[in-house]
């Protein structure tokens, strides 16, 4: 794995959404190693939504699927709407994610949140 900058998320603001909490702890970690504004981490579909009709800004946003039994898809229009780019870091498999959101990256747990966070610059838009 190639290593980038410590700074490759530097005033990137990322929503996590994520209810498994040392989960969500090590991928925020992994995002402040990065230079990241962490957004949440949030447990629940009902936060997502708040922070994103608040309208404020997001470079990105790392999604669990499911959040406590409730599937992260109805916030997704909003979030591509926006041109926010997404990460999925679930347990589910691909046959779970609806057609329309096939092309958004998975990342498969377990995983390692610093693989996952190296890859987010390349999806990041530039400011």
């Amino acid at each position: 794995m190639s290593t980038v900058p410590h700074d490759a998320l530097a005033n990137r603001r990322v929503l996590v959404a994520e209810d498994e909490y040392f989960i969500a702890r090590d991928i925020g970690r992994a995002l402040h190693a990065l230079g990241a504004e962490v957004v949440g981490p949030v447990p629940s579909r009902d936060e997502v939504q708040a922070i994103v009709a608040t309208g404020e800004h997001l470079d990105a946003a790392i999604l669990d699927i499911n959040l406590n039994g409730e599937m992260v898809f109805p916030v997704m229009e909003a979030l591509t709407a926006r041109g926010i780019p997404v990460v999925f870091a679930t347990g589910y498999d691909q046959a779970t994610v609806p057609a329309q959101y096939q092309d958004i990256p998975r990342w498969q747990k377990p995983f390692d949140p610093r693989a996952l966070v190296q890859a987010l610059p390349d999806l990041v838009r530039a400011p």
